[in-house]
């Protein structure tokens, strides 16, 4: 595994990056999410004028004030649900969520991680024990904020396609190179032992602007020992997350629409709508109905203007079958043969709930737009973040990462995450509180 700090590592070969890249911010409390996203729209030109009158404190900016929203995140000063901003450059577009850094709302990072393009997690360099020295000297710098370790994982396992991490507020550090060779030394430490692979590491100072839009030099060198582009330089290289179209057909069914009330009986007379999760849809394709197991002929295909053509996945489209058949919000059309429901599975899960995970527990289960009762049958193991060990455990607490096996009411068409973002992913829903209370992955 090797962790890459330029862009010679970025995706290149035939990788879209003209598409608008969706990205989030994460990382621990306080490491300056929202400053970063308020200096990216300041210096893009996002910001109007009247704007920034209203975010002016004690005569100054504050450019944290540009994302938090809420009245409580503006008293607070923190971030407690995922702002969503939109930027552009000359050379593209940008859709930013600013995730909470802390712990209590690790659930609205994961929403955004969920259906993002890339993560740029921050590290506050003013946090770690970068100057740490022992023995004959070594340098000891493996220590990372908790979150930060959980954010990265979160987002790997989430399969957000880039990692960027920024080193900030560096300028508020003597030694900046000193500081951002240890820090990166740690980080990737920390990737490698993980698994995570990290697109490029940059140092910044979000408040100053450094390194953020234009690369920052001290005379003819760059800061703090760095040579490479800015970050927005890296997010204007960045791929989209490509859909997965040589995956097998599948297909939610979100809404149901009668268009004819006419006699023809030559075709069915509603349109499934939806988005295709896999593979395309074209006239004349077979297609399983789960979960009553009846099959049929696609007769026609509409995009989402009602056009007729072939919809491949990532886009919404409408299906008429070739006869009446019995479909309804939450069914799935699949490809015939290409996969075998089952009523048990084991995935990772993501815990989200103040109340622990135990076994024996029910829950809903949301598959695409299928509701089904999943019952914990045990806990695996759980992920200790600090030593990447599989631990055992009875119960996972709020934030824990674990493996678990879940005991399904009736048969899913399941693959695992890594290879279908759509088949491989479910959320668990308290059947009393309707909380959401995890993100799960099947493995």
């Amino acid at each position: 595994m090797t962790v890459m700090t330029s862009t010679d590592a970025l995706h290149t070969d035939s990788a879209d990056t003209g598409t608008a890249l969706r990205f989030i911010t994460c990382g621990s409390v306080d490491d300056g999410k929202s400053t970063l996203i308020g200096r990216l729209l300041v210096d893009s030109r996002a910001v109007l004028a009247d704007q920034l009158a209203g975010v002016q404190r004690g005569g100054e900016t504050d450019l944290a004030l540009l994302t938090d929203g809420l009245s409580a995140e503006r008293e607070q000063g923190i971030t407690i649900d995922v702002a969503y901003r939109y930027f552009s450059t000359a050379k593209r577009k940008f859709i930013i969520g600013d995730a909470p850094g802390h712990e209590q709302y690790t659930r609205n990072m994961v929403t955004a991680a969920s259906s993002a393009d890339a993560a740029v997690v921050l590290v506050d360099a003013t946090k770690l024990p970068w100057a740490a020295e022992v023995g004959d000297g070594e340098v000891v710098v493996r220590e990372l904020l908790p979150q930060t370790r959980r954010h990265m994982l979160l987002a790997h396992l989430l399969r957000v396609q880039s990692i960027v991490v920024a080193i900030n507020k560096l300028d508020a550090i003597d030694d900046a190179a000193l500081a951002f060779e240890r820090i990166s030394g740690a980080l990737n430490d920390f990737a490698a032992a993980a698994g995570v692979r990290v697109e490029a590491i940059v140092p910044i100072s979000a408040l100053k602007g450094w390194n953020v839009t234009e690369p920052h030099r001290e005379g003819a060198a760059g800061w703090a020992g760095y040579e490479g582009p800015s970050l927005l330089e890296l997010l204007e290289a960045l791929p989209v997350t490509a859909a997965e179209t040589q995956q097998p057909f599948t297909f939610p069914v979100q809404w149901v629409e009668k268009f004819s009330s006419s006699a023809d009986t030559s075709q069915g007379r509603r349109i499934f709508w939806g988005r295709v999760g896999g593979g395309q849809v074209v006239p004349g394709q077979r297609v399983t109905v789960l979960p009553s197991g009846q099959t049929a002929t696609v007769a026609r295909v509409l995009d989402h203007v009602r056009r007729e053509h072939g919809v491949a996945a990532g886009h919404s489209a409408g299906i008429v079958l070739d006869r009446e058949v019995d479909v309804s919000r939450g069914d799935w059309l699949l490809e015939p043969g290409a996969f075998e429901p089952t009523r048990e599975i084991t995935a990772t899960v993501a815990w989200l709930d103040d109340e622990p995970l135990v076994p024996g527990r029910v829950y809903w289960a949301l598959q695409g737009h299928r509701w089904v009762k999943a019952k914990v049958q045990r806990i695996v193991d759980r992920l200790n973040i600090a030593t990447l060990d599989a631990e055992a455990a009875t119960q996972l607490d709020a934030n824990a990462i674990g493996q678990v096996v879940l005991a399904l009411q009736q048969p899913l068409a399941v693959q695992p995450f890594t290879a279908s973002r759509t088949l491989g992913s479910l959320v668990l829903v308290d059947t009393a509180s309707h909380r959401t209370c995890a993100a799960v992955l099947v493995r």
